[in-house]
């Protein structure tokens, strides 16, 4: 059987869900599809939005030749017997191909397209839930223009939700009745996903209570269909970096409510190890000197979590999130290193100064004999000026005190003594 959500899709520009950025009036798609021109895109975005919705539609307007790929299936002798059509009597008025999942394309694959799309002999549009920035061939990229299509909300899934129901109720020849809020508990629970909110409008009438001429829908049925359904996450995909790097930053930015629900995303994808790795870079990178026990509290937080495992692991990481996000910040170290690899990098290094080598005899050119190394104990607060870096960075300045009771408390004891 179909499913509802392909017996439901969209004829037409206005019957799309959700990419007003899109389709709203004015907007630069709608005026593409008005022109009656097809240039080369690439859309963008996740699973469920309207991708191929779209690329059905400019294709029944054009009087192009059709072709349809999918990446993860398509060879080199797929994509090669349609680019021949594109210089044979079919392909006359020219080709357009519709690739779906373009990023499972290999390199020498997307290269194989480039002579046609460059000399217009082929259109392409091709959709993919991958960043295309990272997982397209550049050349390809630079002769498209990517459209990026966005999670649909719950306030424009809701319309869409409840057309499904009527569409079956008038397919099935029965009333369906729908507890208050079952599709705002759709909308909310598919994460912006139009394909699977239909598709679980379908699965809660399958699953209700029928009598001869009536379906009843309740919330306890669709809170059964939705569980967990709501989680948008590929381990090696774009929301794995993206929650990632949510978190980095809420963390960074001191905002704890937002670190604890990224951290929780993270926790119940089963993320476990890359969110422990991040916590505990963050504790270097961004809280740093200005408490340097986050550190080891977070070390600990991260071992514990490690070896309690799912459920319990939240414990010891919701700790560590919040200890971090609402301790002091400070990331002079990690200004300090990366100033300092800027110039081993650049080759800034010089030779050591006589007084900081290993013990051993002078050469018979030395100017000056004997290492004269001065032992910092030897002398009052154990400090003695001497000079550290070689002569070529003499006075270089790294690492500047944090404004933070912690380095500022620091940067008072060592002003004092070494005046």
């Amino acid at each position: 059987m179909i499913p509802l959500a392909e017996r439901l899709r969209p004829k037409s520009i206005e019957e799309m869900v959700g990419q007003p950025h899109l389709f709203g009036p004015g907007k630069p798609m709608l005026r593409i599809l008005e022109s009656g021109q097809v240039p080369n895109m690439i859309f963008y975005g996740p699973s469920g939005v309207g991708k191929t919705t779209l690329a059905r539609m400019i294709a029944e307007q054009t009087d192009l030749s059709l072709h349809k790929l999918n990446g993860t299936t398509a060879s080199v002798s797929d994509i090669r017997e349609i680019l021949q059509e594109s210089g044979s009597l079919f392909g006359s008025n020219g080709v357009l191909l519709y690739l779906d999942e373009i990023q499972y394309l290999n390199k020498k694959q997307q290269q194989s397209l480039l002579e046609y799309i460059e000399n217009g002999s082929v259109t392409l549009i091709a959709s993919t839930t991958e960043n295309p920035y990272f997982a397209v061939f550049n050349a390809i990229i630079s002769r498209c223009t990517v459209f990026e299509f966005k999670p649909v909300t719950k306030e424009q899934l809701v319309p869409a939700v409840k057309r499904a129901y009527d569409f079956l109720q008038n397919e099935q020849g029965h009333t369906i009745t729908l507890e208050d809020g079952v599709p705002e508990y759709i909308a909310a629970g598919c994460g912006g996903d139009v394909r699977k909110a239909v598709n679980t409008v379908e699965l809660s009438v399958l699953g209700s209570a029928q009598t001869a001429d009536a379906i009843t829908v309740t919330m306890e049925t669709v809170k059964a269909l939705t569980q967990r359904s709501n989680m948008r996450y590929d381990k090696d995909g774009d929301q794995h970096y993206d929650l990632l790097s949510a978190l980095h930053k809420s963390i960074r930015g001191s905002d704890e409510n937002a670190a604890v629900h990224y951290a929780a995303r993270l926790m119940e994808a089963g993320d476990l190890l890359p969110l422990c790795r991040r916590l505990l870079c963050i504790a270097s990178e961004d809280i740093g000197l200005a408490y340097p026990m986050a550190l080891p509290i977070v070390k600990g937080a991260v071992d514990t979590a490690l070896q309690l495992g799912m459920p319990e692991a939240r414990l010891p990481l919701a700790n560590a999130v919040i200890l971090l996000a609402t301790a002091p910040k400070s990331n002079s170290a990690y200004m300090a290193v990366n100033a300092a690899l800027a110039d081993v990098r650049a080759g800034l290094s010089g030779d050591f100064p006589r007084a900081l080598q290993n013990v051993h005899f002078d050469g018979a050119d030395a100017a000056v004999k004997g290492q004269h190394y001065l032992y910092p104990h030897d002398y009052p607060n154990h400090w003695v000026r001497q000079q550290y870096l070689p002569d070529s960075l003499a006075g270089r300045i790294y690492y500047e005190y944090g404004e933070n009771k912690a380095e500022q408390a620091a940067k008072a004891y060592w002003e004092k003594i070494k005046k």
